[in-house]
């Protein structure tokens, strides 16, 4: 064993890196280390803006995989009251201090999406932008089941996730098939509505496709 496997900090905390992170060889972390990350465009995604506007997100707000907090913080200064939690702390470090800057009441954790149960809350809305279609098939079972677990019953989950239909795909396209497949298997959660979208990423100038999924805690 090296001296650097003895005396180099472990970048994953003691957890088990996600396929993703096995593929790009670095912790999400990293993603930040070097300016904006790919997806962190600067402003709440247009999707997240109209759902809110038709009076989506009631209650208590999870934002899983919230980033550097941009939807959440759109939320806060509507009113809701929101956690953003993402595994990245340099994220969760700037989502912080924009809340500070803009005067905003949004909390942020530190947080592993697959062990949502410790964050000790619940729930009655949950958004997840950009982190389902990161994960592998039985990563997305784990991390529905988190998601359950923290989520009142009659709750809504919104997931936006890059698509596997238009010219311009993202690095994860999903299938409605497998998106639906995988709620259907997850036993928590009723699938209301899935529904063609755009996500913006800092590569796509008007968006990638994606799916917009609403989905009730059953």
């Amino acid at each position: 064993m090296s001296q650097r496997s003895h005396d180099a900090p472990d970048p994953y905390r003691g957890r088990t890196p996600t396929s993703h992170e096995r593929l790009a060889g670095q912790p999400w972390d990293a993603s930040y280390h070097h300016g904006p990350a790919p997806w962190d465009v600067g402003h709440p995604q247009e999707a997240v803006v109209r759902i809110a506007a038709a009076g989506g997100f009631t209650g208590r707000v999870l934002d899983a995989g919230c980033g550097t907090g941009e939807n959440a913080l759109h939320l806060a200064a509507l009113g809701r009251p929101v956690l953003g939690v993402d595994v990245a702390e340099t994220a969760v470090a700037a989502a912080r201090a924009k809340a500070n800057e803009r005067g905003l009441k949004a909390d942020f954790d530190v947080a592993d999406a697959f062990e949502l149960a410790s964050l000790g809350r619940t729930f009655d809305s949950v958004l997840d932008c950009g982190l389902f279609h990161s994960l592998d098939a039985d990563e997305r079972q784990r991390y529905l089941s988190s998601v359950a677990s923290v989520a009142e019953r009659g709750a809504t989950l919104y997931v936006l996730c890059f698509s596997d239909r238009g010219a311009e795909l993202g690095p994860h396209p999903v299938s409605e098939g497998e998106l639906r497949s995988a709620f259907e298997r997850s036993g928590s959660w009723q699938v209301i509505a899935i529904d063609a979208d755009r996500v913006e990423t800092r590569f796509h100038d008007h968006g990638a496709p994606a799916w917009l999924a609403t989905c009730r805690r059953s």
